[in-house]
């Protein structure tokens, strides 16, 4: 201290701390002369001294004007040193450093004309500091100050083209800092920061790409920000790199590939827009590298195929298109586990097209991977049911395509159909809604009668008799009416003269056995017109009720349909098809003669002729009675094709009618047993509110009565 003062005199000092900018300007001249004298001497020690003097008793002094004087002071004596000046960096940058964030903004100001100052005398040696600097500078380029603000970016520009020129700089000590920075959420400190980004990029011995993973993050954060002008910069820049990464033949894809991932995720367009984009163009460049993250990306493009952004939208399908078209070895850390755990996670997205993407990934899956896809069957199965419910036939189509993919397996089927029919009975509504679609599709895909087969063995044991009942219901109209059965109907139509028509008849009739409607259309089909006037001579007075007959009116207008056109066209020889004629005749004696069915059925019977008749019968046909046609017959048999034969023990073609019958009898009174129990508890339910007493009946209220309604009984077996 004491070879400073002896070497600066007490007056320089004094001003060199006045409140005058232009005495201190004076005092730092002559500082900045003694300074250069004692350089050319090569007194280092004093000039070290001069240094410490500065720095101690005015830069970290309390007195603001001290501070300025001590700033100036301390460029000055670098502008003397010149070329000696970067052996006492050490001594001279740190105080200019602490001022840059001292509390007086003019304080902050000469703190950057001092360090513009400095950095101009010793350019690449500054070098060192620069993290610091940097620093500094980052949050200068947001001080409230306009002043502070115009000083610092001069620095700014000052220290960037040191930057540039030197080879000293060191872009791996850097990036921690700019990765801290890079989160900051104020627009000036956001332009900083992308300035660096793009100057420090277009430098050719330094590698910014290589660490684009640090910072990648945040510039996509800045494409959301408030300012275009921010945006654009950072479009700007995202732009260069991607082009940069087009043409490098290293890139860690991996890195970057997660952070494109959430950021196609993001609330702002433009930022998901620009993600896709990345990820569009790392699809395609990546290759093997990006094998590891497909679950990742898949996960990303999915969603983004439903954006309200068409550009979005066809950019995802590309994507989408392009990572289904790369296949890939599960032995290449392809995960098949995961892809479908984003599959199935992206069927419950509110968005259909996201659904049917998801749905086109399982079934390519099960193409290229069958055997791993098996192995996940647990974890997306009950999902793929529940897929059959979705509002989109289209999603619901491809659900069951998957589902008859994976039933190829016996066991795979037994278990697809078991399920089915629990999904049926625990939701009614799918099967009113979905039943028909379903089941249609799965014929045509696994074959009709095997799964028909299928059905009817689950159903004829199936607990719940009145599930039982409707389900059959459903299963029967779907037979009779859809263009998809039409094989299985010409098979049951060969019942009594083929083995094979004859195996899938008695295979259906058990679990047809729930319904008698059911049972009568299977007859109907598979011309058992005899056995149909059985079925219908056992029914008893429990089994005519509403339901019945709304399911008989159904048969009645199917019976007009093309399907039962060769039953219409036997009706021409009623001597030969007696029985089903007796057959129609029963259904026309349960119909209610005001009822649309009746006279339907009525005017069709009123159109078979007569003449075809022999002897007694033709007299019978003359009377005006045309049931009397059909009641002479009891000594021989007629077979269902018309010829007549002995009884033979209601055998034909190996069928045993009468063990049917007996079968359906027997199901029959399981149902109304059922009935009967439900009824018992109604019953007594409605005893216990009986007995609730006055007051309960008045806080019941007035009770509405209605003779017209059916008795209970009659509330059993639903759908058609």
């Amino acid at each position: 201290m004491a070879d400073a003062l002896s070497v600066i005199p007490a007056s320089v000092l004094r001003n060199l701390s006045d409140k005058l900018y232009e005495k201190r300007k004076n005092a730092a001249l002559e500082v900045e002369g003694i300074v250069k004298q004692l350089a050319l001497s090569g007194d280092h020690e004093k000039i070290s001294a001069v240094i410490k003097l500065l720095a101690k008793e005015f830069t970290y002094s309390p007195q603001a004007n001290h501070r300025k004087g001590g700033l100036i002071g301390l460029a000055a004596a670098t502008v003397g040193l010149t070329s000696e000046a970067a052996q006492h960096l050490e001594q001279i940058v740190p105080p200019v450093l602490n001022s840059l964030s001292d509390q007086d903004s003019r304080v902050r100001y000469y703190a950057c004309e001092a360090l513009y100052n400095i950095a101009k005398v010793v350019r690449g040696d500054l070098i060192i500091f620069f993290n610091q600097i940097f620093d500094a500078l980052c949050k200068l380029s947001a001080d409230s100050d306009a002043n502070v603000q115009s000083a610092a970016h001069l620095l700014d520009r000052l220290v960037k083209d040191i930057v540039t020129e030197s080879d000293q700089f060191s872009i791996e000590e850097f990036i921690p800092l700019l990765r801290e920075r890079m989160n900051v959420l104020n627009p000036y400190v956001r332009q900083f920061l992308v300035g660096w980004i793009t100057v420090l990029d277009s430098v050719p011995d330094i590698d910014m790409l290589g660490f684009l993973p640090d910072f990648l993050d945040g510039l996509f954060n800045m494409l959301s920000d408030s300012s275009p002008e921010i945006r654009q910069q950072a479009d700007s820049a995202l732009s260069e790199f991607l082009q940069e990464i087009k043409n490098s033949p290293s890139v860690d894809y991996g890195r970057m590939a997660e952070i494109l991932v959430q950021r196609a995720a993001s609330p702002d367009e433009f930022t998901r827009l620009t993600a896709i984009t990345w990820i569009n163009e790392f699809v395609k460049l990546g290759g093997d590298q990006l094998v590891p993250y497909y679950a990742d990306i898949l996960g990303a493009i999915l969603p983004c195929i439903s954006d309200k952004e068409e550009k979005i939208r066809v950019v995802a399908r590309e994507t989408n298109e392009e990572l289904r078209s790369i296949k890939s070895d599960p032995a290449e850390t392809f995960d098949v586990g995961a892809i479908l755990y984003i599959a199935r996670r992206q069927l419950d997205s509110e968005w259909e097209a996201t659904r049917i993407e998801a749905l086109h990934w399982i079934s390519t899956l099960l193409d290229r991977h069958r055997a791993e896809v098996l192995c996940f069957l647990n974890d997306i199965f009950d999902t793929l049911l529940k897929a059959l419910s979705d509002s989109s036939d289209e999603v619901v189509l491809l659900v069951l395509d998957i589902h008859a993919c994976i039933a190829r397996d016996p066991q795979h089927f037994r278990q697809l159909i078991v399920f089915l029919v629990h999904n049926f009975r625990v939701d009614h509504s799918l099967l009113e809604r979905r039943g028909a679609l379903i089941i249609r599709r799965l014929c045509v895909l696994l074959d009709a009668e095997r799964v028909y087969r299928e059905l009817s063995t689950i159903l004829e044991g199936e607990a719940d008799l009145d599930f039982a009942c409707i389900m059959v219901q459903a299963l029967n109209l779907i037979l009779l009416t859809s263009s998809e059965l039409s094989v299985l109907r010409e098979l049951l139509k060969q019942s009594l003269v083929n083995a094979a028509g004859k195996d899938l008849f008695v295979s259906l009739y058990a679990s047809w056995c729930h319904s008698p409607m059911a049972i009568l259309s299977l007859c109907l089909l598979a011309q058992a017109y005899q056995h149909a006037s059985a079925v219908i001579q056992s029914l008893v007075e429990e089994d005519i009720n509403v339901k019945f007959l709304v399911q008989l009116d159904k048969l009645i207008r199917l019976l007009e349909t093309p399907i039962f056109a060769y039953l219409r066209l036997q009706l021409l020889e009623p001597g030969r098809y007696i029985w089903l004629l007796k057959a129609l005749y029963g259904l026309l004696m349960l119909l209610p003669q005001q009822s649309a069915a009746f006279k339907i059925l009525r005017t069709r019977l009123k159109t078979v002729p007569s003449h075809s008749f022999n002897g007694d019968q033709l007299k019978r046909a003359s009377s005006g009675n045309p049931c009397s046609q059909i009641l002479h017959y009891s000594g021989s048999q007629i077979t269902e094709d018309g010829n007549l034969r002995q009884d033979n023990g209601n055998l034909q073609n190996g069928i045993n009618f009468a063990s049917r019958l007996q079968q359906f009898v027997q199901m029959q009174r399981q149902h109304r047993m059922l009935e009967k129990s439900q009824e018992q508890s109604i019953a007594r339910s409605s005893s216990t509110l009986s007995k609730e007493g006055p007051e309960a009946e008045e806080s019941r209220g007035p009770q509405t009565s209605n003779s017209n309604l059916p008795p209970s009984r009659s509330s059993r077996r639903g759908l058609g």
